[in-house]
């Protein structure tokens, strides 16, 4: 989960710090930041991977040693369309809403070189603590701004990035004023032609917000897809779900197969079986839009 939800600050960095970074002897590290407690845990399995996490909720999972290993299902689930969004190893030019870590901005640097990027990520004490802690590579274009995420896409230029990608929270909440018709046209006017949304929300049991946020996408794209683990889709348990809009058809057979045949089985929902999934449900407005729900006692555990 990025975050990136209150009032704008202006700062900008760029961040090409160098190699290294905390090492699994130094042992977590617990620190106060401007959104909470901020605490980097080393991941068992891998020897240069941490795990961060604010006020207990995880939010990134970064290996510095493999930029391209994205641990959390909901992160992979991205990749797949990060990497389907043009032919392998074109560069892009993409618009983060919600920083976290910094690992989506790493793949993309991994995967796609010379790629531009720009992350909104509100809290620059969480931004400084990843940079200091968890540094990038030499060359990596990455710009970060110590901005809200709203506030950042409305000064986007029209027509200048390929791929927004959206995982903005407030808490472990996705703020209302992220979720609203309004909020997607701006996306959509930052989006060059072909270009395409993504956005991470997370849901449970009759799954209100995410058939409202489906309304609400199909309010400014005609082309649209949710990707989720079955089991939410089935209201089973609360978790995370990932939006794709587009102006142009989406890759679907390709991404259904990937999906499919991640570790973390998903689930594509498209055309008819999404207009089912959505129907009655009512678009967000910023008149309207609320945050999404609490997640329930326990989830992170």
């Amino acid at each position: 989960m990025g975050r990136s939800s209150r009032t704008a600050r202006g700062s900008e960095t760029e961040t090409t710090t160098g190699p290294g970074g905390r090492t699994h002897a130094q042992g977590p590290l617990i620190r106060p930041v401007g959104s909470g407690l901020a605490e980097l845990r080393p991941d068992r399995d891998r020897p240069a991977a941490w795990t961060l996490l604010i006020d207990g909720a995880p939010q990134s999972l970064v290996d510095l040693a493999d930029p391209t290993h994205l641990g959390f299902e909901y992160q992979r689930r991205l990749g797949h369309l990060i990497d389907l969004a043009a032919p392998p190893g074109r560069p892009l030019t993409v618009l983060h809403l919600g920083g976290g870590a910094l690992t989506l901005a790493r793949y993309v640097a991994a995967t796609r070189p010379r790629s531009r990027q720009q992350v909104a990520e509100i809290d620059t004490e969480l931004t400084e603590l990843v940079r200091a802690e968890l540094p990038l590579e030499r060359g990596w274009q990455i710009k970060v701004r110590g901005a809200d995420a709203r506030s950042v896409l409305e000064r986007t230029p029209e027509g200048s990035v390929d791929l927004v990608i959206t995982d903005v929270f407030s808490g472990a909440r996705t703020p209302a004023h992220c979720t609203s018709v309004e909020f997607a046209a701006l996306a959509a006017r930052a989006l060059a032609p072909g270009g395409w949304y993504t956005a991470n929300i997370a849901d449970g049991a009759a799954l209100p917000f995410a058939r409202s946020q489906v309304a609400t996408l199909a309010e400014v794209f005609p082309e649209l897809c949710l990707t989720a683990d079955p089991a939410v889709l089935r209201g089973k348990r609360f978790g995370n779900l990932i939006l794709a809009a587009a102006h142009t058809p989406l890759p679907i057979a390709e991404l259904s197969r990937r999906v499919a045949s991640d570790a973390a089985h998903g689930r594509v929902e498209h055309g008819r079986s999404l207009a089912d999934f959505t129907a009655g449900a009512t678009p967000a407005t910023d008149a309207t839009a609320a945050p999404s729900p609490v997640p329930p006692p326990g989830v992170f555990r």
